[in-house]
């Protein structure tokens, strides 16, 4: 539950451009708290979307995994080996379990091997196929999110929670990373245990939001975000109000240097919103676990609780509550459905679906249809 707040910006004054330029305003600003209360409403067609990769993200491990090897195969003992594969499924047992629960993908050989079916083999090899020829995309999508940091870098841990979303291989330190010199460097800080990845090249022709792409004119200095409400989702006439008001601030780039924001004010609440509204378009599917993002706050130089801000613009972010996970979803992408719209869709998000509906097929027809449900995910709504 969110609170709507409603501050009265007066004076404001319009954003230097550049992204090496501190937005300069001139404001007289006051702050009125409106008692009015955003609840978190459900939305059936976006718990569906976040619902039909349930367990997709193990499985593809696993293809990965196996079709690495020699010959698409791999004995159970150098299965059983794999450290992701025990920290995924807790045990050999529960990897072994997994493996027979979906025959669609995973063939058991004889002398205790396994191997990918061929409907699987060959929608992997689809897979790499589409890897190697959107390389360059995936390339501009990394730069682009370490650009959208304060010290153009992230810890590699970081990275490694994002690389699913961003549609990077599971190998992408040892070829994008290694492919790219000019772009990117490993690098350790002296004191620091963790390894950064640091942008070495930027790109002003990058630095262009997609809001600011998206916009109808060149004039991006007070553009506002594509807003819609889940259906049955009640907003008071104050909250209209400060919604119409909020829209209309000044528009801070994602990519510039917000240091001369006041962080207490709703255009730097605005720019906030910016950098997640961005960040969402970098994912494929448009969508990311909040914890994924919730070490980030110093990095992209945001306040305290900063997360917050998906609770408090339920009209741009939905978060899914189900998978016992939280999942941030940008609600413009999927147009009121459970499906992305056309402008929106990767060939990656085709070929991830494609391997859902195999895990789907291999289910007995009862829990396949619960699956696809969207009373399954159905939970209480918090109030």
């Amino acid at each position: 539950m969110a609170w709507c707040w409603l501050r009265a910006a007066r004076g404001m004054g319009s954003r230097r451009s550049g992204w090496w330029e501190a937005p300069l305003f001139a404001a007289e600003q006051r702050a009125t708290l409106v008692n009015v209360k955003l609840k978190w409403v459900k939305d059936r067609a976006l718990d569906a979307a976040v619902s039909r990769e349930s367990h997709l993200h193990a499985v593809h491990h696993l293809l990965d995994l196996v079709s690495s090897r020699p010959g698409h195969r791999i004995s159970h003992p150098e299965l059983l080996a794999d450290r992701s594969a025990h920290k995924l499924f807790g045990s050999a047992d529960g990897v072994l379990a997994f493996l027979g629960k979906y025959r669609t993908l995973f063939a058991m050989c004889r002398g205790g091997d396994v191997s990918l079916t061929d409907a699987a083999l060959d929608l992997r090899r689809r897979e790499v196929d589409c890897l190697v020829e959107y390389e360059p995309d995936l390339v501009s999508r990394l730069r682009r999110l370490l650009m959208l940091t304060l010290p153009r870098s992230l810890p590699l841990h970081t990275v490694d929670l994002l690389r699913w979303d961003l549609g990077l291989p599971r190998d992408y330190r040892a070829s994008i990373l290694r492919r790219y010199p000019e772009h990117f460097a490993l690098e350790q800080p002296e004191g620091d245990e963790r390894i950064w990845l640091h942008l070495l090249s930027w790109d002003d022709h990058l630095a262009v939001s997609e809001l600011e792409k998206s916009a109808d004119s060149s004039d991006t200095t007070c553009l506002p975000f594509p807003v819609s409400f889940t259906k049955g989702f009640g907003l008071r006439s104050k909250c209209v109000n400060w919604l119409r008001e909020w829209q209309a601030l000044p528009y801070t780039s994602p990519y510039a240097d917000p240091s001369g924001l006041d962080r207490r004010t709703d255009v730097s609440e605005k720019r906030n919103v910016g950098v997640f509204h961005e960040l969402l378009h970098l994912t494929v599917a448009k969508r990311t676990e909040r914890h994924n993002v919730s070490n980030m706050r110093k990095l992209l130089g945001m306040p305290q609780k900063f997360t917050k801000v998906f609770e408090r613009h339920p009209g741009i972010f939905y978060l899914a509550r189900v998978l016992g996970t939280q999942t941030v979803v940008l609600r413009e992408a999927y147009g009121g459905g459970s499906l992305l719209l056309e402008k929106h869709a990767h060939p990656l998000v085709a070929i991830r679906e494609e391997y859902a509906t195999m895990m789907r097929a291999a289910l007995p027809p009862r829990r396949s249809r619960e699956r696809d449900s969207f009373s399954e995910q159905d939970e209480e709504d918090e109030g």
